[in-house]
């Protein structure tokens, strides 16, 4: 993927309901064909826009709003690596916190 794109949203439940509404408006288009005719698939587009251009578009950047902040890039020499940023919670460091409570 380039540098710089992203199909990250600003929050998780804006971006599930983003996925429920692109989801919501695919599955319509066409479960509503027998009530509504062809009319219906009007829908598809706008369930496309919501999903920013088609589910695997969507669940990419449901992977990149869970680890927003949690994982840096670092190249270096012609390698890249993932590592922790600097700050970023972990699930032991969050069960840690909670024993000592």
């Amino acid at each position: 993927m380039a540098e710089g794109r992203s199909f990250a949203s600003a929050s998780l439940p804006r971006h599930l309901l983003r996925g429920v509404a692109g989801f919501g408006a695919l599955i319509g288009s066409v479960a509503l064909i027998p009530v509504f005719g062809l009319v219906s698939l009007v829908l598809a587009p706008l369930g496309l826009l919501a999903l920013r251009g088609c589910p695997t578009c969507w669940a990419i950047g449901l992977v990149q709003t869970v680890s927003l902040g949690r994982l840096r890039r670092q190249c270096a020499d012609g390698r890249c690596e993932l590592t922790r940023a600097p700050g970023a919670r972990t699930a032991a460091n969050v069960r840690t916190r909670q024993r000592a409570r």
